[in-house]
């Protein structure tokens, strides 16, 4: 009797312990237990079963194969999944319609969408799962092109009709192309056949925020008669991620109920945005309120403590971490990699890679890239090769790390051969930062001509994504110093963006190095003319753990007028250093 209850309480492990006493377990039992492994995604232990059950000679039969189809797929074993697939067909299951839908997903889950499709065409009765099924196959994977055909031929007729389910997967399918009609129209739709439940609700208010229309995603939120936990995150997430945090935070207060998502969504708008005291306080709240913060939101406020630089807030983080025993994954070990390296403490983030048990690509690539930032050049590259020979596979982000690593080394012939090695030996097709890392290599390295060479020949690519290239290149001819090729790229870029303050100063340095004022004055004046104004410097210091921004020539800091006065001492000091150094008395 308790094999058959203790699996509605969640104690499966009690219920296996039983199992293991049972001498001949019925096949009952068996899918009963497959069946509860499943829910509770104890995946490989569905898989043990059903060899288990083969094992002891039994039949698996139309209640047997879906959960384990599930656990196969999910778990991406595909030659067992094949296997399977072959089991069923010889027992004469495969048009089973409960079967042979878990068989199009398992297939789904697997990417191979020529057999999911094929088994679709090949099934004689195709009710509404069966339609479903196939449309979140080409959802999940991102054959969005495909899937809006399936909807559309479901719209036609063919037998089904479109539910809930059919609605909320297709409207996935308009975020991903950002087609807002298609989301109008299956607004319409929903409020002339169907039933407006909170599910649809919230994917219908999640289409219209990110598909840039949240005036109408707050409209749907204002008319849900029913909202929960998803739809006051839903439409925060949509207030954040446009920016309009007092929007959002409104909305937060206003919310009955705070689960860790919604607190983590409020976190990350305020980092997202470099609001990062508030969101430390928040984080202190959320704890106040006994909501425990889950990796996610200590990896949200590491990726804060990294953009920053804060290397004392990201320290009380870390601890965080250790004190609470908040699980140290991947992720959250790749965050603190990343988070110490950009706070310049390679020796931390080195520490907590080799404490990483499972690394994979972002782990490799943080600490790859933390060393090509702070100019260990030689490092990088030996991670690098380290990565490939313990069977890593590096993406694109790891080449822009390698790549770094050479321009900061003035390694052009390594540099050129990672760039080839990436394209034939990775199949990585280079993005417009690979070629930014070139251009910067052959510019550092005063190896003008080629760097233009390379702009030049740049497939694919408008003007406006080259212009940092073309930057980077005149910024080259200024240190350089070739005012010949400088005024011919200047030239160049001028007349793509005219109003571009940088590109003018770069122009302006470039003959201020060649001493030709003349031009500079023109330069200036031309600025002057056209009204553009150099866009102001910022600096940003922690101290104490409370971060600190500085504008040029703003006041408004309340510890301006004592920051002006030290460094008008420490500047006094400097020049008189100088003179004691002339008139030798140092």
């Amino acid at each position: 009797m308790g094999i058959c209850t203790n699996p509605d309480t969640g104690n499966l492990n009690y219920a296996e312990r039983i199992f293991r006493y049972i001498q001949d377990p019925s096949l009952f039992i068996y899918n009963l237990l497959i069946k509860e492994f499943t829910k509770k995604n104890m995946l490989r232990k569905s898989v043990w079963l059903f060899a288990q059950l083969r094992e002891d000679r039994l039949f698996p039969d139309y209640f047997t194969y879906p959960f384990v189809l599930k656990a196969i797929g999910r778990l991406q074993m595909v030659s067992d999944g094949r296997k399977i697939h072959g089991l069923i067909i010889a027992t004469g299951l495969e048009f089973d319609s409960y079967t042979r839908n878990s068989l199009m997903d398992m297939y789904a889950d697997f990417g191979h969408t020529n057999t999911l499709q094929r088994l679709f065409k090949e099934t004689l009765d195709k009710d509404i799962i069966c339609w479903n099924i196939l449309l979140s196959g080409y959802t999940r994977c991102r054959k969005f092109s495909d899937a809006l055909l399936v909807y559309r031929q479901m719209e036609k007729g063919n037998g089904v009709r479109p539910d809930e389910a059919t609605v909320v997967i297709t409207l996935s399918v308009c975020i991903a192309l950002q087609n807002l009609e298609l989301g109008k129209e299956l607004h319409y739709y929903i409020s002339k056949e169907l039933e407006f439940t909170t599910v649809l609700g919230n994917a219908l208010m999640d289409m219209y925020a990110k598909c840039g229309s949240l005036i109408l995603a707050r409209q749907v939120f204002d008319e849900m008669q029913i909202k929960n936990v998803i739809s006051w995150t839903t439409i925060v997430s949509g207030y954040v991620n446009c920016g309009k945090l007092h929007e959002a935070r409104e909305l937060f207060e206003r919310s009955p109920t705070k689960d860790v998502v919604l607190w983590t969504t409020m976190i990350n708008g305020n980092v997202q945005f470099s609001h990062f005291d508030e969101a430390l306080a928040l984080f202190n709240d959320m704890q106040n309120r006994k909501v425990k913060p889950d990796k996610f939101t200590v990896v949200t406020l590491l990726t804060g403590c990294a953009q920053l630089g804060a290397l004392e807030q990201g320290r009380w983080v870390h601890g965080y971490i250790e004190d609470n025993n908040v699980v140290m994954d991947v992720v959250v070990s790749t965050a603190l990699i990343d988070m110490y390296a950009k706070c310049g403490c390679m020796d931390k983030s080195l520490e907590i890679f080799r404490r990483t048990k499972k690394k994979d690509t972002a782990s490799w690539t943080a600490l790859i890239c933390g060393f090509a930032m702070n100019g260990q050049t030689n490092k990088a590259l030996e991670l690098f090769s380290q990565m490939e020979h313990c069977g890593g596979k590096p993406d694109d982000i790891t080449f822009i790390g390698v790549l770094s690593a050479c321009s900061h080394g003035g390694l052009v012939e390594e540099g050129c051969c990672y760039f080839d090695s990436m394209k034939r030996t990775h199949k990585i097709e280079p993005k417009i930062e690979h070629y930014g890392c070139l251009v910067d290599l052959f510019g550092r390295a005063g190896l003008l001509d080629e760097a233009e060479r390379l702009i030049d020949t740049i497939p694919n690519f408008s003007d406006d994504v080259l212009l940092p290239l073309w930057s980077s290149l005149l910024g080259a001819c200024r240190i350089h110093r070739n005012v010949h090729m400088g005024e011919r790229v200047a030239r160049r870029i001028l007349g793509m963006e005219s109003s571009n303050s940088g590109i003018h100063s770069l122009a302006a340095n470039l003959y201020a190095a060649a001493d030709r004022w003349e031009d500079v004055t023109k330069v200036r004046r031309k600025m002057k003319d056209l009204g553009i104004k150099k866009t102001p410097g910022c600096s940003s210091i922690e101290v104490n753990g409370v971060f600190h921004e500085f504008l040029v020539a703003d006041s408004s800091h309340p510890k301006a007028r004592e920051s002006y006065a030290l460094l008008l001492d420490m500047l006094g000091l400097l020049l008189s250093s100088q003179e004691n150094v002339i008139d030798g008395s140092i």
